[in-house]
């Protein structure tokens, strides 16, 4: 992986793992930001509202510095963190997941706990459809229309994605590019004549 690429799952998978009697159902969600992540939360513990605890972690965003992880009564660190860790093992960002225990009557012992929850999410992880997707940058240039030709060319050998664009005597265009290749077209677009470049 690259600094300008990110690893991610395509939609929600699920897993399941029993251990003496108790029932761990696991669920790897995409999400995008905390709010997303607290919807979703309230969404599994309501649909689960008679399971005995309700773990889950999180991470998010391409630097992956953005993470939680919580027990949910559980002894300390026997549930938020291993499934933290199976995240980090599949090296995923923008992604919660949550693993539902239904208590079966035996104490599993905190090095039970730690192996149920770390198998229970990376079933759900395993089950998963993984994607590497890319950091994009937003550049945004002006220039005069009779330049739109030049502009237009690099556009087409460059390749990016064309979010807007306005044209009248002033034209305004807006480029979404992978960032690893932003400053390539920025030169480029710089080096037509006239051109200047609006950042965002």
């Amino acid at each position: 992986m690259t600094e300008d690429s990110y690893r991610t799952i395509k939609q929600v998978s699920e897993g399941y793992y029993t251990e003496k009697r108790s029932r761990f159902i696991s669920y790897a969600i995409p999400v995008r930001t905390p709010e997303d992540v607290k919807e979703e939360l309230e969404k599994y513990k309501k649909q689960y509202y008679d399971a005995r605890h309700v773990c889950w972690a999180y991470m998010l965003g391409h630097k992956r510095e953005n993470f939680r992880a919580n027990d949910d009564g559980e002894p300390s660190s026997t549930a938020g963190k291993p499934i933290l860790g199976q995240i980090n093992s599949f090296e995923l960002t923008d992604v919660l997941v949550v693993v539902i225990r239904y208590f079966g009557g035996i104490e599993l012992g905190t090095g039970g706990l730690i192996v149920a929850y770390r198998t229970a999410a990376a079933e759900a992880i395993t089950h998963a459809t993984i994607e590497e997707r890319t950091v994009n940058e937003e550049i945004t240039v002006c220039f005069e229309y009779p330049f739109l030709n030049s502009i237009m060319r690099i556009v087409k050998e460059d390749g990016p994605e064309i979010i807007s664009q306005k044209f009248q005597m002033d034209c305004e265009m807006t480029l979404r590019i992978r960032k690893g290749n932003a400053e390539k077209l920025k030169l480029r677009l710089e080096q037509v004549e006239t051109a200047y470049l609006k950042k965002d």
